[in-house]
């Protein structure tokens, strides 16, 4: 138990955060990794609150996204059948 806790607390090299960004910056690999860091108990403490920081972001990215994209749509369809009411009544 006092190794994971020694390795847990132990200092990420530069080396180590560079190899950390290449790999979650693959596409599926990258995810994969960011779960594996943060939830598999084997990363370094920084390492895994990074992985943690990456994966709540990536969360409430994708929630702003899809709000934007509903919202966006409804002003899209609701212009659009504004000018296709005023097109049609046009003639």
């Amino acid at each position: 138990m006092s190794d994971i806790t020694t390795t847990n607390n132990q200092t990420v090299t530069l080396g180590d955060w560079i190899l950390t960004m290449i790999l979650s910056g693959i596409p599926i690999v990258g995810i994969i990794m960011l779960f594996v860091w943060a939830f598999g108990g084997g990363a370094k403490a920084s390492k895994q609150n990074y992985a943690r920081a990456v994966l709540i972001l990536a969360v409430i990215g994708t929630v702003v996204g899809i709000i934007c994209s509903v919202l966006f749509g409804a002003i899209f369809a609701a212009a659009m059948t504004s000018m296709s009411d005023s097109i049609y009544s046009s003639y």
